[in-house]
């Protein structure tokens, strides 16, 4: 098994928040605490270090105890910006990334991806789901040895924006996870609303 101190968890709080009407969806409220709070206090016990990812309101998550990175592409890059800017400053052998609109994550997410990953001599390990008879993958839930980031640099570099692009050039394992409701994300307000109701 891969020791919890050998990962450093990064939250991905990057992105333009568009579906949202433009907010700074890791700081909206849920219960009372920043949705990129619920994820760092989740995410906190299950590895070694923890980095943010955000790309405005810097001071704002900075207050939340914790490095704070802005992505390492311009323009609002995506997902893979965030994992860039993860990886170029990660000082741990694992980097494992979580979406900022997610409170719900599983308590054993990481320990689960670590495993699929080492039963498999994977690279990249990837939370997926079942939903409809159908695995779903959740790609921003990922746990990725922190050698990938020549290849992702070059990926980049190249104009390349699509995770299941740049994943599909290495070992990756999809980890099932049943309960597809713990990966409940908030795109839109309502969808915001509909997790309070959740816990």
């Amino acid at each position: 098994m891969i020791d919890r101190t050998h990962i450093t968890g990064l939250i991905l709080a990057g992105g333009r928040g568009s579906r949202m009407g433009g907010v700074d969806k890791g700081l909206q409220n849920h219960h009372g605490v920043p949705l990129a709070m619920h994820a760092l206090l989740r995410l906190g016990p299950q590895v070694g270090e923890l980095m943010i990812n955000a790309n405005r309101n810097l001071g704002a998550y900075e207050s939340m105890g914790v490095p704070v990175w802005p992505d390492a592409l311009p323009d609002f890059a995506g997902p893979l910006a965030g994992f860039l800017a993860g990886l170029e400053r990660c000082e741990t052998p694992y980097l494992v990334t979580v979406p900022c609109d997610s409170p719900l994550f599983p308590d054993d997410l990481v320990a689960r991806l670590a495993q699929g990953l080492v039963t498999h001599s994977a690279d990249i390990a990837m939370a997926a789901t079942l939903e409809d008879g159908k695995l779903q993958v959740q790609p921003v839930f990922c746990l990725m040895k922190a050698e990938v980031m020549e290849s992702l640099v070059r990926f980049t570099q190249e104009g390349q924006r699509k995770i299941d692009k740049w994943t599909a050039l290495h070992r990756v394992v999809e980890v099932p996870f049943d309960d597809a409701q713990a990966f409940a994300n908030a795109n839109t307000l309502a969808e915001l609303q509909q997790l309070q109701g959740r816990g």
